[in-house]
């Protein structure tokens, strides 16, 4: 039985490009459905809700998830991920090795369960989804672009760092083209800068970002309202002005 996007709690953006908003955190994911293949942004904040997430994707596609990008290695966007067995997984060039992230017993995974708990995540689903992370096995350097079928071509790209230091952006071209921005992005409250951005590269990193996707597209962030152009470059401007880097 088909079913809408409305129906499942998401919200449609483009023929076969969606995206929903996950409780709690207000986090962001997305789907990107074409002819051959399914692409899902980002995958929630625990396994549950990875497995949640997964389900209404793959009612929403008709066919299984083959491909997830992971915009960054914050636990609310990358704890769900071990929940779409399968798919391929991207992320921003050197994520793999940030900290250890995605090693078994690496550090990286140890700070980032303490900071999911830290932010109210149950501890043993923390240490589930720490335990079960999937190792990201595309690493994306400049831009490359994903086939899913049909004429449908979308393309991931490194545009930080900035928020943090692995930021990818992921650019739907269509009518309109939408941009899946992550967290260089935020219009439900005032972009987070914590102990792993790089504050000084954030405003140029939205300046590619608007390069990706021009001025008519519609930007998705990592939570928040779709906002358009002259949202981004507002925030890009308060950015600038905030951690005093020059235009």
């Amino acid at each position: 039985m088909t079913v809408t996007w409305e129906e499942l709690g998401w919200e449609r953006l483009a023929d076969g490009v969606g995206r929903c908003r996950l409780p709690r955190w207000d986090c962001t994911a997305g789907l990107v459905v074409g002819e051959d293949a399914a692409l899902v942004v980002d995958a929630g904040s625990s396994l549950a809700e990875g497995a949640r997430l997964h389900g209404a994707a793959r009612r929403l596609a008709g066919r299984r998830v083959t491909h997830l990008a992971l915009t960054h290695p914050h636990f609310d966007h990358v704890f769900g991920a071990a929940a779409f067995a399968g798919a391929e997984v991207y992320g921003a060039y050197g994520a793999t090795g940030a900290g250890a992230l995605f090693a078994p017993g690496g550090q990286g995974r140890d700070a980032l369960r303490a900071d999911a708990v830290a932010e109210g995540l149950d501890a043993r689903a923390a240490r589930e989804a720490a335990d079960a992370l999937v190792p990201v096995a595309h690493e994306v350097s400049g831009a490359c672009v994903l086939d899913l079928g049909g004429g449908r071509r979308v393309r991931l790209a490194d545009v930080g760092p900035g928020h943090t230091g692995h930021d990818l952006a992921v650019l739907v071209p269509g009518s309109p083209d939408v941009v899946f921005c992550g967290d260089l992005v935020e219009e439900s409250g005032e972009p987070q800068a914590g102990p792993d951005a790089v504050p000084s590269r954030w405003p140029a990193a939205l300046d590619r970002l608007l390069e990706l996707g021009g001025a008519d597209a519609l930007y998705v962030p990592g939570h928040g309202a779709v906002v358009d152009a002259g949202f981004v470059r507002a925030q890009r401007d308060a950015l600038a002005a905030r951690f005093g880097v020059s235009c």
